[in-house]
């Protein structure tokens, strides 16, 4: 698939990109570069490979999934202008 000028002056359109004309043709230029090293890497076999998450092989560290306050309601009240029973105090917003 090639990429004319045409072609990338739509896309700019649809992107909502102003691109002056004098870009509309490097720039076709570098779009189907992009896509030649696409194509190059559609031609890789990697049939067998298995895919991968990271390049080094770790187990996930789990925690045990325990239901907490935090520990912090006092550092967090703290900020609070009012605060009552562990709760923030605000005006009445609703009549």
């Amino acid at each position: 698939m090639a990429i004319d000028a045409e072609t990338v002056r739509r896309v700019a359109h649809l992107a909502r990109i102003k691109t002056p004309e004098e870009r509309l043709e490097p720039l076709a230029r570098e779009l189907n570069g992009i896509l030649a090293w696409i194509e190059q890497l559609n031609e890789v076999d990697v049939a067998g490979v298995e895919p991968m998450t990271s390049n080094v092989a770790q187990p996930l560290r789990l925690r045990d999934d325990v239901v907490t306050d935090g520990g912090k309601v006092a550092d967090v009240l703290s900020n609070a202008p009012r605060s009552a029973d562990g709760f923030f105090v605000v005006p009445k917003v609703v009549e």
